[in-house]
Order: structure tokens, then C-alpha cells, then sequence
């Protein structure tokens, strides 16, 4: 009953006028794209003269949508970075068993840190192979229990133990079966590997857990590796991390004399108890180290009676830059991703403005270095130009639809917030219907900027097309999936195409902006549903707020 009266209230708090056809300019959707995706801005990286075009840029077109400068006058928000390259890595060696086991470098492994300083030597690091990594009290789950990992390297299992299971949801395993939770993403368990104390923390890269190749891996963590620049130098993290390929997995552990399958089925279970493989680690590189800014862009459109309440549109600018080459082009344009969602970020403001004021101000925000790990966007959460407690809820909008137009709608991480309770209505009257993530084990929901307001109690939609294309159906829209991930996914392929079809982009625009219109002329504030991490700490910033 509670949960009803929820619904209706964030119902019957909007005016009746919030749910108007927007306007939108398919020409702006184009022409941001294919700018922000060209070679002249050298794929986007952080910190780089593609990093100047591409703020100049975003801001003059916000400007000319007759959005405002949002942070205290200014357009832009600094975020401190600092860009560490790995050098003369050394291939990393195991000893101790029937035959010594090298990774080089880049095919077989790769390695990095966290840590702000100019050398990294791992030497006769003992190996443990710690299942999945997890250590979940609520769940009675602990994959360290009873070890002493300081000085150890721990060998993890990439997603939960129950990503197999054929359904998704609460009631289907212990961390929600074939839905990913936050303790199968990466950053959780380089994360627990420190809180432990390991000295290194590897995972074992497998395509189908992981939702990517090796050639994705590769890219993404070799070269210019970026963190925020933090007091203390990020000593507390484990000295090295990196992912090894399943083969060379077994070959470890084979020469540890034991059976990789066989341990990784066992990891499965409740009570697993982490193995020492009897090997020791060996290993070094150098760094390059450059501190520099960053920039989140900022703008605003003011509202008319509750300024100081802000609904939040956001997207990352940034992607890969220079990456492996591809048939001679080592450029990663990040066209779709995310070019289209900063297109999509600006042909939102001028819908808005063409529409008129609102009741509360519009906030766009487009953050840095979400290829890194959300840095950009954990950086504005932890230090909010709109307060967290007077920002009502939003959306993040990360890769457009250019497939064309769709019969279904996919709400990332569903079962979470109330703001999907205010999107089903808005789909029905498109007449699409909301359909259950394809592939809910890539743990899409931990993966874009969304996530860092969520972690801080604002809650953001995360959504769009799902797969069943009204040309084509779901076979067809699978296949362009699948083909995209293969083949353009963090690669240089990932080009404008003139000939996209952005149908679909125009639906799922207009819902994001029914939704945010519903919101910034109402007086609602959507929650989280009590069953979400996130509704503590929500309750908490909105009381503080009041």
C-alpha cells in the first residue's frame, strides 16, 4: 500500500501539460556526433588538446541552446587528474611449480596500478586464488575468510558466482543470478584485493562473464591510465593490478598442480575457502607520472519558483583517444560511445528551452573520464555544484539508439527506484512495452555515470531501445548488438555513420524528457524502493536538505 501511494502521489504532483511532444533536432543529433566523433579530436582522452576541442565545443553549443553557465558563472567544473603510463614492463613470472609461468605483456597480461608512484616491483609475491573475491556480510559470503592475503597476490574470478543462472532477479540466487550486483564488477574487486591488504590482484579475463574480449581489455588498460588526484597518492591500493587470459590461467594453475575448472566450479559455493597455489609472482614496470585538470561542463537552465532544485541530465565526453590500430587507424572515435549521448545531452537543452521554463532549473552535465573508471562523474557527485539533497533525480545518458525505432524499452538495474514507475505510462503511450535487460550479466548498471550518483542516494534513470526493432524484430536487433560489441565497442570502428537511422534516438529522448519535465514542473521527489542499497543514504541528504 505504501509503495501505491507513492505511485500516485509522484502521479497527481504533475501538471497535466509536463507530458507534451518535445522538439527535437535531428540535425543536432548528427552534426554534434560526427564532430565530437572525428579525427581532429583524436578520440577524446582526458587531459589532451582533444580534451580542449571537445569542452569548447560542448560549451558553445550549450551556449547557443541558451542554457547558462551552472557552476557559480562558470562552465566548467575542474576535476584534478593524474595520468599514469606503465614502462618497461617487465613479463610477470610465477615460479615454484612443475615449470615456470611468463605473461608478457599486453597478449598474455596486463598490469598496472593505482598507485602514484614512479617504479612497481612485485618480487616472490606467494598466489592465492581467491574464487570470486567477494566479501558480502549481509550475504554470509566471504572469500577471504580465515586468510592473511598482506603481501600475497590474489587470482579472481570476473562477475558473481551465480552469473550462469538463467534468470535474473532477488529471488534467483545469492547476488541475484544471472543480473550482475556491483561485487562482480571489476572495480569492486581490485577494490576488496586492497581493503585486504594484497600486494597484487589479478583477474582472469573471460569473455562471456566479463561481456567483452581480451582485445577490449588490452586497449583499456594499457597506455595512459587516468585517476583523480587525491591526497595520499593512492598508497593504500594494492601495488599491482591486471588480468591475465583464461589459457594462461590454467597454465598457472596447472603448474601449481591443480585443476582450474575444477577450482572455479568449487568457487561457486557458499564456504569456499581461498587456495594457495604454492607460486610466487614476480614482476615490475616503471611509471610516467603527469598531474593535470580535467573538466566536467556544467550549464543550467534556471527555474521559475524552486531554483535551488535541479533535475540532472548527464553523459561522459570523454573516450579512449589513441588505442591499438585497426587495419592503420588507431584512433577511438567513440562515436556511439559517447558522442551521441553529449548530441543527445545538447538536443535536449534546446528542447527545454524551446519549451519554456520550469517550475524547478534543469542541470546538464557532461562529465570526464568515464572510460576510467567514472572518475568525472564520482568527482562532481563528491563535490556537487547542485547540492545532492536539492537535486530531485535525472538521467544519464550513455550510447543512443541509431538502429531506428523499437517496439521495447530496457531499464538498466530494474527494480530500483521509483523513477520507473513514472517511465512505464510514458512508454505506453509510445506504445512500447518495458522488457527485461537482454544481457543483465554485463552489469551494465555499475558501468556509466549513473552509478556514482546512485552510490551518493541521487536516484538517475538508466535506460533506452531495448532489442526488438520495429524493422527486423529481436533477431535483428541482437545481431547489431552482438555485431557492435565485436566489432566497434572501444575500437577504432566506432565511427559516425551517415546513414544511422535515429528513429530510435528520438524515441527515447522524448522519453527522457517527459520524464524530466514531469519532475522539474512538479513538486515530487521520487525515492528509491526500500529494497535499494541506496535509499539510507537518500533519506539522509534530502532530510539534511530540509
Amino acid at each position: 500500500m505504501r509503495r501505491l501511494a507513492t505511485i500516485l502521489l509522484l502521479a497527481t504532483a504533475l501538471p497535466a501539460d509536463a507530458q507534451t511532444q518535445p522538439s527535437f533536432s535531428v540535425e543536432t543529433l548528427k552534426s554534434v556526433t560526427q564532430e565530437l566523433s572525428s579525427d581532429a579530436y583524436e578520440g577524446r582522452a582526458p587531459t589532451t588538446a582533444g580534451e580542449t576541442k571537445t569542452i569548447d565545443y560542448i560549451v558553445k553549443r550549450l551556449a547557443a541552446a541558451g542554457v547558462k553557465p551552472g557552476n557559480k558563472g562558470q562552465w566548467t567544473q575542474e576535476v584534478p587528474m593524474v595520468e599514469i603510463t606503465a614502462t618497461d614492463v617487465s613479463p610477470f613470472t610465477a615460479t615454484g611449480g612443475t615449470a615456470p609461468v611468463t605473461f608478457n605483456y599486453r597478449t598474455d597480461m596486463v598490469s598496472g596500478t593505482y598507485r602514484v608512484t614512479p617504479k612497481v616491483a612485485l618480487k616472490n609475491s606467494d598466489v592465492v586464488f581467491v574464487g570470486y573475491g567477494i566479501n558480502a556480510p549481509e550475504k554470509g559470503w566471504n572469500d577471504y575468510a580465515g586468510l592473511d592475503v598482506k603481501g600475497k597476490t590474489v587470482v579472481i574470478l570476473v562477475n558473481d558466482p551465480d552469473w550462469q543462472t538463467p534468470t535474473a532477479g532477488l529471488d534467483t540466487g545469492p547476488f541475484e543470478g544471472r543480473a550482475m550486483t556491483y561485487y562482480g564488477r571489476w572495480t569492486y574487486k581490485f577494490e576488496e584485493a586492497a581493503r585486504q591488504g594484497a600486494a597484487g590482484a589479478i583477474i582472469v579475463h573471460d569473455t562471456e562473464p566479463a561481456a567483452y574480449g581480451w582485445s577490449v581489455v588490452q586497449s583499456s588498460w594499457t597506455g595512459p591510465q587516468y585517476e583523480l588526484d587525491e591526497p595520499g597518492n593512492h598508497m593504500d591500493q594494492s601495488e599491482v593490478i591486471g588480468w591475465i587470459q583464461l589459457a594462461k590461467a590454467k597454465e598457472l594453475f596447472a603448474a601449481a598442480g591443480k585443476d582450474f575448472d575444477q577450482l572455479a566450479a568449487a568457487a561457486k559455493s557458499k564456504g569456499f575457502r581461498a587456495v594457495l597455489l604454492g607460486l610466487k609472482l614476480s614482476g615490475q614496470f616503471s611509471n610516467q607520472i603527469k598531474r593535470s585538470m580535467s573538466k566536467n561542463v556544467v550549464g543550467v537552465i534556471p527555474g521559475t519558483a524552486a531554483p535551488d532544485e535541479v533535475v540532472l541530465y548527464s553523459g561522459h565526453w570523454d573516450h579512449l583517444g589513441r588505442c591499438d590500430a585497426v587495419a592503420g587507424d588507431d584512433i577511438c572515435n567513440g562515436a556511439a560511445d559517447n558522442a551521441t549521448g553529449i548530441a543527445g545531452l545538447i538536443a535536449m537543452a534546446e528542447a527545454y528551452k524551446k519549451a519554456g521554463p520550469t517550475r524547478r532549473s534543469v542541470g546538464f552535465v557532461a562529465v570526464t573520464a568515464e572510460e576510467s573508471g567514472l572518475l568525472g562523474s564520482r568527482y562532481y557527485a563528491e563535490h556537487p555544484v547542485f547540492p545532492l539533497g536539492k537535486t530531485v533525480g535525472g538521467v544519464n545518458m550513455d550510447v543512443l539508439n541509431v538502429l531506428g525505432p523499437v517496439r521495447d524499452f530496457e531499464i538498466t538495474g530494474a527494480g530500483k527506484s521509483e523513477l520507473e514507475d513514472m517511465v512505464k505510462p510514458l512508454l505506453a503511450a509510445q506504445g512500447r512495452r518495458v522488457s527485461a535487460e537482454a544481457t543483465p550479466e554485463k552489469g551494465h548498471y555499475y558501468r556509466s555515470d549513473h552509478f556514482s550518483f546512485a552510490k551518493l542516494g541521487v536516484p538517475m534513470l538508466s535506460g533506452g531501445s531495448g532489442e526488438d526493432l520495429v524493422t527486423g524484430g529481436v533477431a535483428a536487433g541482437k545481431k547489431a548488438a552482438e555485431d557492435y560489441n565485436a566489432n566497434r565497442y572501444h575500437g577504432p570502428k566506432d565511427e559516425y555513420d551517415p546513414n544511422w537511422n535515429w528513429g530510435g534516438a528520438i524515441q527515447d529522448l522524448t522519453i527522457y524528457y517527459q520524464l524530466g519535465r514531469q519532475l522539474a514542473d512538479g513538486t515530487a521527489w521520487p525515492n528509491w524502493y526500500p529494497t535499494a542499497e541506496f535509499k539510507a543514504i537518500r533519506d539522509k541528504s534530502r532530510e539534511a536538505a530540509k
